[in-house]
């Protein structure tokens, strides 16, 4: 099933897992405010001025919390990701693994540290927004 807003992603979840879901959103929202909150490529992404920040999703190890931009944080707790992107994540198999301030910091990090990824397939190159 494919859904077609958060709630309905978080609706399909287990309950540990919707749990987290819900906690992220929750964190998010706090964090972010200005942000939009969609789902694209069928995971709930929140932006800013059209560029994808930060999103989450299931996957075997666990709720993956992802930050498009996030290798540029230089935090420790998030793990960088493969390839030419500039993403970095952190996985959750409960609520009580998330740390308020933890992500509080990678939220504000995000407002302020971002690549385009908004015209990356137009541009065909990867660049940092100021």
């Amino acid at each position: 099933m494919k859904p077609e807003t958060i709630d309905a992603y978080h609706a399909l979840q287990n309950p540990d897992d919707r749990a987290i879901c819900d906690r992220l959103r929750a964190e998010i929202k706090a964090g972010l405010p200005e942000a939009e909150g969609k789902i694209w490529h069928r995971h709930p992404v929140w932006f800013l001025a059209g560029n994808p920040t930060v999103g989450y999703s299931k996957q075997k190890r666990g709720i993956r919390l992802m930050f498009w931009s996030g290798m540029g944080f230089d935090e420790p707790g998030l793990l960088p990701g493969t390839g030419k992107f500039k993403d970095a994540s952190v996985f959750y198999i409960s609520a009580d693994q998330i740390d308020p301030t933890d992500l509080q910091r990678w939220l504000d990090k995000a407002r302020h540290v971002q690549w385009d990824y908004q015209n990356l397939m137009r541009k065909g190159r990867l660049e940092r927004l100021v």
